[in-house]
């Protein structure tokens, strides 16, 4: 059972299997290896997932005995609440939360006033009233190093564990006493180099927690390769990309990532998505004073977008002055064209929204997650370079 070996990895105490983040056929394997018959794994995935449930004593329809057992051979969870922190703007709430092994990561809690997302709800069950979404974390820290992400200024400590991506969302539900009906994989780190257990972890969500696949969104930095992946599994999870710019030097500058995965190379894989799939891609534009604002720029946006059928999420830069990045990340400024840039989007016949800040007062809004340096010390920063391999640097 590979995924509850990863998982005993990052549980404290000795040998025990972390079962959060089991799928249904995981559990049913698991307890019949400590002697219960497999509908105990039926019972104990509605009890994490649809009831949130953290003790195997709160478990009551198991019996007694039984919880014993599991208590003698597994955990539940891991994730330790560090600090809650609250926007007086618009109340949006930012989670810390420690790891196992001493790591942190944040979670962004967004309400429906904070209109982090204008999707058109209709047919999904949920008004507009209801709806929250949570913003969590794939990755501690970050290898692709975007220039307007504070995450990437992290470098990268390692991947989460299903659990730990999954726990964010109950830990979240629980704390605010409300049902989470959207989640987006836009925390810290890039979904698409941890593909295995995100992909379980929404669907956990979705079979487990009746969060919808169609409110679900991945955002990549444009990891080819992983969008091919979707296509080829025809992932019903909405698709998100960080584009910013349709031109090759601009956006390599912006996010180096597209050394790896060249527009070109970008663009067929979005094609081959579109084709597999029928569902439209998100592309994802901030707009940077005198570097991707020209006339130019827009005229190439408009082409590359023109591509297969998409939607265009224009959205605000968030200052990430508090990490002190260096070289182009320091001398960014958002456009002051950007109402003009929106306009001839539209012009053009294409689906535009204007997502407004979720969060910014706390430092809890898009690209700005990060966490203390400290937590650094002793792991191992991984970065990848521009021709796909990775580097590994001793951390002080």
């Amino acid at each position: 059972m590979e995924v509850g070996a990863e998982a005993t990895l990052h549980t404290r105490g000795a040998q025990l299997v972390n079962l959060l983040g089991l799928n249904r056929g995981e559990l049913r394997a698991f307890v019949e290896t400590v002697g219960e018959r497999s509908y105990r794994g039926d019972q104990i995935y509605r009890w994490l997932y649809a009831r949130g449930v953290m003790s195997f004593d709160l478990m009551t329809d198991i019996a007694r005995d039984a919880r014993a057992r599991l208590a003698r051979t597994a955990s539940i969870g891991g994730l330790i609440p560090v600090t809650r922190t609250l926007s007086s703007a618009d109340g949006t709430t930012k989670f810390l939360f420690e790891l196992a092994d001493g790591l942190q990561i944040e979670s962004v809690c967004i309400p429906p006033a904070a209109r982090f997302d204008t999707d058109d709800e209709r047919g999904a069950g949920v008004t507009q009233r209801e709806r929250l979404t949570l913003c969590v974390s794939t990755q501690v820290g970050c290898p692709l190093a975007c220039a307007f992400c504070a995450t990437g200024t992290m470098g990268f400590l390692r991947n989460l564990t299903v659990g730990e991506i999954v726990e964010q969302v109950l830990q979240v539900r629980r704390a605010v006493g409300r049902r989470i009906t959207n989640v987006v994989f836009m925390g810290m780190g890039e979904p698409m180099l941890n593909y295995e257990r995100v992909m379980q972890a929404a669907e956990i969500m979705t079979d487990g927690m009746e969060i919808a696949a169609r409110r679900i969104t991945l955002s990549t930095a444009g990891w080819g390769d992983g969008i091919l992946r979707m296509a080829e599994e025809r992932r019903r999870i909405k698709l998100a990309i960080s584009l910013h710019s349709a031109v090759e030097d601009t956006r390599v500058r912006l996010m180096p990532v597209t050394r790896r995965f060249p527009l070109p190379k970008l663009l067929d894989a979005v094609k081959r998505y579109y084709a597999a799939t029928g569902m439209r891609v998100t592309y994802e534009c901030i707009f940077f004073d005198a570097v991707n604002d020209r006339t130019d720029d827009i005229r190439r946006l408009i082409t590359f977008a023109r591509t297969v059928p998409c939607k265009i999420n224009v959205i605000p830069y968030h200052s990430i002055a508090f990490r002190k990045p260096e070289g182009l990340a320091a001398s960014l400024r958002p456009s002051a064209r950007t109402g003009q840039i929106v306009d001839a989007l539209r012009k053009a016949n294409l689906t535009v929204m204007v997502r407004s800040s979720a969060g910014e007062d706390i430092a809890a809004a898009c690209g700005q997650l990060a966490v203390d340096e400290r937590q650094r010390h002793q792991h191992v920063q991984t970065h990848i370079r521009h021709d796909g391999r990775t580097t590994r640097d001793n951390m002080t």
